[in-house]
């Protein structure tokens, strides 16, 4: 391995990702819809996720930008 293949892959391992407005956005949608159908399970389904209904509503009330890290595409 030379010095310049060796440079370009720790940059390359540095670089900050880079998310198209297009993939934001269907990320957006796609944890909109994942709320919206939080919110229509019911008890019993909620106790096979382990959620309550207090903890489901909680969750389906937040904003599409208040989500996980690790709920991000490309992560």
């Amino acid at each position: 391995m030379t010095f310049l293949s060796r440079h370009d892959a720790r940059s390359a391992s540095r670089a900050p990702r880079r998310t198209s407005l297009f993939a934001t956005l269907m990320r957006l949608i796609e944890i909109h819809r994942s709320r919206l159908a939080l919110r229509r399970l019911d008890a019993r389904l909620l106790d096979d996720i382990g959620l309550n209904e207090s903890e489901a509503a909680e969750e389906a009330r937040r904003r599409v930008w208040d989500a996980p890290d690790h709920w991000r595409a490309g992560r």
